[in-house]
């Protein structure tokens, strides 16, 4: 069973290197208090910093995406209005042709040559 310790009391001595000590130890706290607030804040700046950088890395991200996703739009829309531009020159260049607005006249419009008969014929299949 082991012995019980007993308490040991003592009594501080007053003298001047005593305090001195006091002084030097509640120095070396203020300094490391200090130290911990200095690295505290230094901390939340830089998660502050980096949050900020990050937020805006993904904002330009977003925007960089949504541009490009319009870029390709207005490429392919691009491409369409291309298509349909060389198709109404090539219509354009066919109206010059007095044959083919005969043609149409004819087609469309029912006019015909002298001496000839037109028979307007359904596009339906009867049903007999």
């Amino acid at each position: 069973m082991p012995v019980p310790l007993k308490e040991k009391n003592v009594t501080r001595l007053d003298s001047n290197y005593m305090q001195q000590y006091d002084a030097y130890i509640e120095r070396q706290k203020r300094k490391k208090q200090r130290l911990r607030r200095r690295l505290v804040l230094f901390l939340i700046v830089v998660v502050i910093a980096f949050g900020s950088l990050a937020s805006y890395h993904f904002n330009q991200r977003a925007l960089q995406a949504e541009k490009k996703e319009q870029y390709e739009q207005l490429q392919s829309e691009m491409t369409a209005l291309e298509k349909k531009e060389n198709n109404l020159k090539e219509e354009i260049n066919l109206l010059n042709d007095e044959e083919y607005v005969l043609d149409i006249a004819r087609t469309n419009y029912f006019f015909s040559k002298k001496g000839e008969l037109i028979f307007n014929i359904p596009d339906e299949k009867p049903s007999y």
